[in-house]
């Protein structure tokens, strides 16, 4: 008979016909254990009980539909979070549609790792609903999004009582290492370029994103009950975290943006009451089929300025990286500066935050004249108490 202890009370378990069987007997006494499990296998023999039949393991389609059904309802409040499941679910659907759960492993994982770092990525096609291929190959933050994504399809599965292991969380199927610390900061005369060759939109979003060093999804969600123009701030509602939900402080160009977007807001409400529609949600920088919703992406403009200005490549999160850079070479702090991005932690601000050669060739002129000023205002403190010893 085979019997252990679990905390306070004793379990049995043992095979019968081939299925394992394990349950608490609730008894703190070994002796009264072993009765109740003599008694259980009796029961057992005789047809008296049963054992609970085995859930049956779906395929992986099966399992991702009911993922992703329970996701876009979890995280209703955050669309985004589901709207990236959906996107890496695409890859996983095509590599292991047909397979059950049971029968993914860990060699089926790395394969899919392996493969997915040789494919080029796509972009949407002129024809709705297509893609093409360009000639970039996959990064591995996009195999780890989809890797993370197939762990979470195992995980809901699991807890559903499925009796299957997770081949994600086996050793063998690690994440890839992710180059996500980003250099480029635009110069000043860069700046000018792009912007005199961006659409009145694009330039606000862009202006709006340099001076505050807001997110650009943070930017496309200002609502005008969130703008505080006599205050000189604007209140920031949206993240995951407190520190995301912040007050923004506005510089004078910023307030001109918002004043002018503002305006805009009104022209809109002004012009939907005129054709007897109310819509109580107008955002700033609005879908263009729909102003009761925000802009999605400025990507196709962003791309547009770029090529037109002759710019080096840079993304629209660049911009960010940009205002933070600048920041911290004025001499922010870098507390201060965490807290003005929307970051909880302060090792976040080094992804932004990168000193240029001089900004630390300067730093270390003013440690020399510090240290050498120093020096000097010992020396005198010293010397009178030299003298006074002498004498």
């Amino acid at each position: 008979m085979s019997i252990f202890k679990r905390g306070n009370v004793y379990w049995y378990h043992f095979l019968h016909d081939g299925q394992h069987v394990q349950r608490s007997t609730k008894q703190g006494n070994p002796r009264v254990a072993r009765q109740i499990e003599a008694a259980y296998r009796t029961a057992l023999a005789k047809g008296e009980v049963g054992i609970t039949e085995r859930k049956r393991v779906p395929s992986f389609e099966e399992a991702l539909k009911a993922f992703l059904a329970w996701s876009k309802q979890e995280h209703r409040a955050k669309p985004a979070t589901h709207a990236r499941h959906v996107t890496s679910s695409v890859a996983l659907l095509r590599v292991f549609r047909g397979k059950h759960l049971d029968k993914i492993t860990v060699a089926d994982v790395e394969a899919f790792k392996t493969m997915r770092l040789e494919e080029n990525s796509t972009v949407r096609g002129k024809v709705k609903g297509t893609r093409k291929e360009t000639k970039k190959k996959i990064q591995p933050a996009t195999v780890n999004r989809e890797l993370a994504c197939l762990r979470l399809v195992f995980n809901h599965a699991i807890k559903g009582d499925v009796p299957v292991t997770n081949p994600v969380r086996k050793t063998g199927a690690k994440a890839y290492r992710e180059q996500n610390e980003q250099t480029r900061v635009l110069s000043y005369d860069e700046q000018t370029r792009y912007l005199a060759k961006a659409t009145p939109f694009l330039f606000d979003v862009a202006t709006l994103m340099l001076e505050t060093g807001m997110r650009p999804e943070e930017v496309y969600r200002i609502l005008p009950e969130n703008v505080h123009l006599a205050g000189g701030y604007l209140f920031n509602p949206y993240g995951k975290t407190s520190a995301a939900r912040r007050r923004v402080n506005l510089t004078k160009t910023a307030h001109e943006v918002l004043v002018r977007r503002m305006a805009l807001v009104e022209q809109t409400r002004d012009a939907l009451r005129r054709k007897g529609e109310k819509h109580d949600v107008l955002y700033l920088f609005p879908h263009a089929a729909d102003a009761s919703q925000p802009v999605p992406k400025v990507n196709n403009a962003h791309d547009r300025a770029v090529k037109d200005s002759k710019v080096a490549r840079f993304r629209l999160y660049d911009l960010r990286h940009t205002w933070a850079t600048r920041a911290a070479q004025s001499g922010v702090d870098l507390v201060t500066l965490a807290a003005m991005l929307g970051h909880s932690k302060i090792n976040m601000v080094m992804r932004y935050a990168h000193p240029t050669q001089e900004h630390q060739r300067t730093a270390m002129v003013r440690l020399e004249e510090y240290v050498a000023a120093q020096r000097i205002a010992e020396a005198e403190r010293v010397a009178p108490q030299t003298s006074n010893a002498i004498q």
